[in-house]
């Protein structure tokens, strides 16, 4: 049995992963799955969001440590995720096993411009600023997602968004966070890969071939995925997990 750790990225919770849990479990039945909210998030929505990625981490192995659920983990985190879970290797990586990170990007590697794309300003902004759920929700996956609309997909985020809403401040605090954020010194210790899109158009998938050029890591580029890789095409996401850790 393994542990693995999702995080999710900007003003998303854990139930964004959706069907991809299951997935990931069909094609690595011995895992065991904690998905974690980050304060201001999910069920931490009423939180203020953290102004670290650092703090981030350290909230993270606080909850798994009230969880009583021990070292090590296998941690797998998408966008602002995927930077906590290298920040979380680099300060403690007695506790990590393995990392995976999607759609992810780090400074110095990666300019601001491709962090985010200079053309999703504006929708970006129209989302901090909208206030009826299910548009803003829209727009999220419009952003995210490189396939159709999928309005069951939708109806459930908003519902989410009712439930546990990211309070606009919450939501700015976090992207200051991951803005703000720049990679750990030295090369990993523990095993990392990294899985892009193609097809991502809120951030460049050239963050995480540069990540992964700098720091010598494993890299596969889904071919068509936007930004929420996971729920593009999970199971290619599990696959490739599968393939990097039990090579034929």
């Amino acid at each position: 049995m393994s542990t693995w750790v999702f995080l999710r990225g900007w003003a998303r919770e854990a139930r964004h992963w959706g069907d991809f849990p299951a997935q990931f479990h069909a094609a690595m039945p011995d895992a065991e799955i904690i998905a974690l909210d980050l304060p201001g998030s999910g069920r931490l929505y009423a939180q203020r969001s953290l102004p670290k990625v650092g703090s981030m981490v350290e909230h993270a192995r606080a909850s798994l440590g009230a969880r009583d659920t021990p070292a090590p983990y296998h941690l797998l985190g998408l966008s602002l995720g995927g930077m906590v879970s290298l920040d979380w290797a680099a300060r403690h990586p007695g506790e990590v096993a393995a990392c995976v990170v999607l759609n992810t990007s780090l400074s110095p590697f990666s300019a601001f411009y491709e962090r985010i794309r200079p053309r999703n300003y504006a929708a970006l902004l129209r989302v901090l600023l909208e206030r009826d759920a299910r548009a803003r929700e829209t727009a999220i996956y419009r952003l995210t997602s490189s396939g159709e609309l999928k309005a069951d997909i939708v109806s459930a985020w908003t519902r989410y968004a009712q439930e546990q809403p990211v309070s606009r401040g919450n939501a700015v605090r976090q992207l200051v966070a991951a803005a703000r954020y720049r990679a750990p010194v030295g090369l990993p210790v523990v095993p990392v890969l990294v899985l892009a899109s193609a097809g991502d158009r809120l951030v460049s998938p050239r963050c995480s071939r540069e990540l992964a050029k700098a720091w010598k890591l494993p890299i596969a580029v889904h071919p068509t995925a936007g930004h929420d890789l996971a729920l593009d095409d999970g199971p290619w996401v599990a696959a490739e997990v599968k393939r990097w850790l039990r090579p034929d």
